[in-house]
């Protein structure tokens, strides 16, 4: 159990003690105060996870305590402690936001009851409202970042399906966002309140993957030394994402196939079926007509997950989308790491528009994150993010823009290398680019360390 921390306020000091001995056995940090003045003043939102405070006090009562601290932190749970507990007395300190009473004389037992019911409340509020933000943010359509016209075809789609229980299956190249996909599609369903289970189909050896979705009974295999409850009852009322379902072997390809003909299946050693209510979404970078055709994936199967197909376009083809998904990364990453970023410079942008992506939407996020963490000025330059792609690749910049590139990274090299007297590494440390990234550049353009140096290489 994660230790918690806990505020302590009467002004008993044995009692202060008592309890401080009573909840660090129960392994908790413990900070304890006489005077409820100093405990005021010392209390700050975020830190503490409850406070427990007598209400007779000199000075200041308890429910004035009380009230200071919910205006300081209104959902941290305070446990009231008196020796002359009334009606009226509880329902002040209740209105006034306490979470229990807690009267003198009372047994370590009990108050280690008062305190772990409080600790649970206020967990379970915790994780309600880490649950609330998520449903809310992370999976609103609104946070799928694009405005292209081949992107808000697709979520409108996507909206539409996200009503309708049915399987779906997600197409599309590698680092596309799939997932997010699914993750929008399940949290806009009716079955948002239940789990969203995904798995990643060829990460997992074939050896094991039945075993993980459906479960086995305890001795079902060497190994298999307790009953194990597969992901696909894990998932039960709600939705299972299978990525990369072509990696799927045939005889698990078969036992699904059955679960989505009858909702029901058998964990591996057992007799008895297993019944579920699971939505099933599934997706590939793959092309799942042409493995049917070579036998390695199942048509009937292929027909079942592939209901409703929803594409992702590649970055590629989400031009006017490019600047605006560097932007949101940019932001994330300032966020992060306290960095100060403001944008791609005019040169870089261009670059990044023009750029293929091959890696998609993931390597256009890894490549802004090594950008800032190299670049020294307020903005990603051109030369740090040719140092992450192939710039003179990019498939729409026209010939004069690759030659202007060309003959300015050509002369920059010469620049580094004449004033590091050709010592290679000492001009990666002042460039901030690694010896290989300049190694690379000499290869491309066909240059030795003489003709960048000129006379003085001679």
């Amino acid at each position: 159990m994660t230790a918690k921390q806990i505020m302590v306020i009467d002004n008993e000091e044995g009692l202060c003690r008592m309890m401080a001995a009573v909840l660090m056995d129960d392994g908790h940090a413990v900070r304890t105060f006489t005077d409820p003045l100093e405990a005021i003043e010392v209390f700050r939102p975020g830190v503490w996870d409850l406070v427990i405070s007598d209400i007779k006090m000199p000075g200041i009562d308890g429910l004035e305590v009380l009230q200071r601290i919910k205006a300081k932190e209104a959902d941290i749970p305070v446990i009231m402690i008196t020796a002359f507990a009334t009606v009226d007395m509880s329902i002040q300190a209740l209105r006034k936001g306490a979470y229990d009473m807690l009267t003198k004389p009372f047994e370590p037992d009990e108050l280690l009851f008062r305190v772990r019911n409080a600790l649970k409340h206020n967990q379970l509020l915790s994780e309600n409202e880490q649950l609330r933000q998520e449903l809310a943010g992370k999976f609103n359509f609104d946070k799928i970042i694009g405005t292209s016209t081949i992107l808000q075809q697709l979520l409108e789609k996507v909206k539409k399906v996200a009503v309708r229980d049915t399987s779906a299956l997600i197409t599309g190249e590698s680092g596309t966002g799939k997932e997010l996909i699914a993750q929008a599609i399940h949290y806009n369903s009716p079955r948002k309140d239940k789990p969203f289970i995904a798995i990643n189909c060829g990460a997992i050896p074939d050896s094991v993957m039945e075993s993980e979705l459906f479960g086995h009974k305890k001795g079902a295999f060497t190994g298999a030394d307790t009953d194990k409850e597969g992901l696909l009852k894990a998932a039960d009322g709600g939705t299972l994402f299978l990525d990369e379902i072509g990696n799927l072997p045939l005889n698990v390809q078969k036992t699904l196939l059955r679960f989505l003909q009858e909702q029901e299946f058998r964990r591996i050693g057992d007799t008895t079926p297993t019944r579920v209510d699971v939505r099933l979404i599934s997706a590939t970078n793959s092309e799942l007509e042409k493995e049917v055709e070579q036998g390695t994936f199942r048509e009937d199967l292929f027909y079942r997950l592939n209901v409703i197909n929803l594409h992702l376009p590649p970055l590629r083809q989400r031009q006017p989308d490019i600047l605006l998904l560097a932007s949101y990364f940019i932001r994330e990453q300032n966020r992060k790491f306290s960095t100060n970023i403001s944008s791609l410079s005019s040169e870089a942008q261009q670059a990044a528009t023009n750029y293929d992506w091959p890696g998609n939407i993931r390597q256009l996020r890894n490549v802004i994150e090594a950008c800032i963490t190299i670049e020294t000025e307020d903005q990603i330059s051109l030369t740090t993010l040719a140092q992450f792609i192939d710039i003179e690749e990019m498939s729409a910049g026209g010939d004069d823009y690759n030659n202007a590139l060309a003959r300015f990274e050509i002369d920059y090299l010469r620049q580094l290398l004449s004033a590091a007297g050709g010592n290679i590494e000492e001009a990666a440390a002042t460039a901030g680019m690694n010896m290989a990234t300049i190694y690379r550049k000499m290869k491309k353009y066909g240059l030795r360390k003489e003709d960048l140096l000129g006379d003085r290489g001679k």
